[in-house]
């Protein structure tokens, strides 16, 4: 039978991120993907100036009132950008209405040491409650420090200093948590996360491109996202998505002056494909 998956996140109509990779991604990978859109915007707002943007949060406790009434099952459920803490609340209150599904949460609200433009440590605590009633977390190293209120490490850092965010990640309630961008060397990135219900650590490294895109993080928790739910073992289903993240931004590196708002994802799609 063919597993279904929600994702909530906004739609960036041209930009290549959150739902607009999300949905293709997913639907690629074989998966019945129903979206939940919390805002429409013209664009996404890294890089570009004038972009539109229409708030739909208020339609969302409708949209999860009348799946319910359907009887719908989902078997997992993704989350990216939200924005705001209501938005937060909402998201909290569709985990409720369909219970049994896998919750799979990418933080999504601070990089490089720094909160987004218009967040704040409230948000960052907010979601760290969001992030407590999830099954997988993805976040990078910064969200990792907000989450658990410690100082950021940019770099230096051992495999020890890793393993304990990753422990204590894990105490605040998920059962897997996955770090992302870790760099023990300059020529490899990847992922390390801990299973706290096996007590098992498990990484993947890849080739580190000094380049940076939009959209690669929703690109990696989509694919992610996606190998779980159709049953692939964290150890393969981390393997397919930084291999395909990888692959998307060598695809785009020939035009990278030119199509700096995303990569190309879509070219790399069989390749997705082949991997599961």
């Amino acid at each position: 039978m063919q597993k279904r998956i929600a994702t909530i996140q906004d739609l960036s109509c041209l930009g290549k991120c959150s739902l607009t990779v999300a949905h293709p991604i997913m639907s690629a990978m074989g998966l019945e993907v129903c979206p939940i859109p919390t805002a429409i915007l013209s664009t996404h707002t890294g890089g570009f100036t004038g972009w539109t943007y229409r708030d739909l949060t208020e339609d969302i406790p409708a949209i999860t009132a009348h799946w319910k009434s359907l009887g719908l099952k989902f078997d997992a459920v993704s989350t990216g950008y939200l924005g705001s803490v209501e938005l937060i609340r909402e998201t909290e209150e569709f985990f409720e209405a369909f219970p049994g599904m896998l919750k799979v949460v990418d933080p999504v609200f601070a990089d490089n040491g720094k909160l987004y433009t218009g967040f704040t440590e409230e948000y960052a605590q907010r979601m760290t409650g969001l992030c407590s009633k999830a099954d997988i977390i993805v976040p990078n190293l910064t969200e990792a420090s907000f989450m658990l209120k410690e100082e950021y490490v940019p770099g230096g850092y051992d495999e020890a200093y890793i393993h304990g965010v990753l422990k204590r990640l894990a105490a605040l309630g998920s059962r897997i948590s996955v770090v992302t961008g870790v760099i023990y060397d300059p020529a490899s990135q990847g992922v390390v996360a801990y299973d706290r219900e096996r007590d098992e650590f498990v990484q993947y490294f890849n080739e580190n491109i000094d380049v940076s895109f939009h959209g690669t993080g929703d690109i990696f928790t989509s694919a992610l996202a996606g190998a779980v739910t159709l049953g692939k073992s964290l150890e393969e289903s981390l393997k397919i998505a930084v291999d395909y993240t990888v692959e998307c931004i060598k695809a785009t590196m020939p035009e990278k002056d030119t199509h700096w708002y995303g990569v190309k994802f879509e070219t790399c799609l069989p390749g997705l494909i082949a991997s599961l």
